[in-house]
């Protein structure tokens, strides 16, 4: 096997090791809370104290265009060492709810040298069949995402202190793997100084934009669904009086088969303009947030977890296509920092939507919770539909 063709799937895998840390804290929440005496409002604190970093980090690789001026192997090999280096402290008998509240903002802080800094280097590999390459590698980000869920699942067996450090050690092999084996890209060009106007320039390409926008639609959707899908079970449960699922298993295969929606979607890129993929696979998801109260209220655990899979499917099927789009639209020295400031601002517009069902959790039944994320693909859709030519 030629080296190229052993990029994608180190990039690939390297990706999943290192987007482990992502929810972390999500599937350990109930033994943090319970370890250090937390509220059960942390879970949106904390949850949202990952994206906070992230967006605090992208705006800065961003602003400071780090990701086109220096090598981003070496980039994704430092925060990967770091965010692994955080999420371990998790584990200190001495953490409050502000010293956590801290970790996990280092963590997403450094991710944002992570996931926006893979789909560079592949963009930097790939030219033609770019779709398809981020399909794989954002498939690799659900993965690392649900993983710590599927962890959890062998509650009696693993302590969450195995899973951080397990986490934490995926996080450094995956830099360290970089750092070995992926030189830079023979599409990469590099800025040879610093120019703040990227930074804002780029939305002035107007298929830029229609891409950037059917993004953060989509983005105010996704983590949210992530965040409360364990929410939304242990209701349903509840509610109907069921103790036949495990909640962690569940809330990983829902997370984890959007993977195969990404593959898919990238597929079908190839063949189908990526615009018009993503405009389904965002239909889709959106008419899953309408309707989500009737499957819920309806009590059928068959079908409630087959519709929380399909729409784990659907709701991240567009992701790829869209950074496809952003990379494809944006100027090739630029390409690293608009790719970085698109996920600066789709994470930002994530913390409003997990803290909204935060609060709204306490005021109204789950049932009807995920109705108000329709807004984020509605929005993405005007976009994308209005924007006229082919992509």
């Amino acid at each position: 096997m030629s080296p190229n063709k052993i990029i994608l799937p180190i990039i690939v895998f390297a990706q999943f090791c290192c987007t482990s840390l992502w929810f972390a804290g999500n599937a350990i929440m109930l033994d943090l809370i319970a370890e250090f005496h937390l509220d059960t409002s942390a879970l949106g604190h904390l949850t949202s104290s990952v994206q906070f970093g992230f967006i605090t980090g992208t705006f800065l690789f961003a602003l400071l265009t780090i990701t086109d001026r220096f090598p981003p192997s070496k980039v994704f090999f430092a925060c990967a060492l770091v965010g692994a280096a955080a999420n371990v402290c998790i584990t200190l008998k001495s953490n409050t709810l502000f010293s956590l509240f801290l970790l996990r903002f280092i963590v997403g802080f450094f991710l944002a040298g992570i996931y926006p800094v893979g789909m560079k280097i592949a963009a930097d590999y790939y030219k033609s069949g770019l779709g398809k390459s981020l399909g794989f590698l954002v498939g690799a980000l659900v993965l690392g995402t649900a993983f710590p869920h599927a962890l959890k699942g062998f509650r009696g067996v693993i302590t969450w202190e195995y899973l951080v450090y397990c986490t934490s050690i995926l996080a450094a092999l995956g830099g360290v793997l970089m750092f070995v084996f992926v030189p830079n890209g023979p599409y990469r060009t590099s800025l040879q100084k610093f120019d703040i106007s990227i930074f804002y320039n780029v939305f002035k390409v107007k298929r830029f934009r229609m891409a950037a926008f059917g993004y953060f639609g989509h983005m105010w959707e996704l983590y949210a669904f992530w965040a409360f899908v364990p929410v939304a079970l242990a209701a349903f449960a509840s509610y109907n009086r069921i103790t036949s699922f495990d909640v962690s298993w569940v809330s990983f295969s829902v997370i984890a088969i959007g993977s195969l929606g990404c593959v898919i979607s990238g597929y079908l890129s190839q063949n189908i303009p990526a615009k018009r993929v993503a405009t389904i696979a965002l239909t889709l998801s959106c008419l899953c947030c309408l309707i989500s109260p009737l499957v819920f209220l309806a009590g059928n655990t068959i079908a409630f977890i087959a519709f929380l899979m399909f729409w784990g499917v659907v709701v991240i099927a567009d992701s790829p296509l869209f950074s496809t789009l952003v990379a494809q639209n944006a100027p090739a020295a630029s390409k690293g920092t608009a790719l970085t400031i698109v996920n600066s601002i789709g994470f930002a517009i994530t913390i409003v939507s997990i803290q909204l069902l935060n609060i709204l959790q306490t005021v109204i039944p789950v049932a009807y919770l995920f109705i108000i994320l329709a807004l984020g693909p509605i929005l993405g859709l005007y976009f994308l539909i209005t924007t006229r030519g082919k992509a």
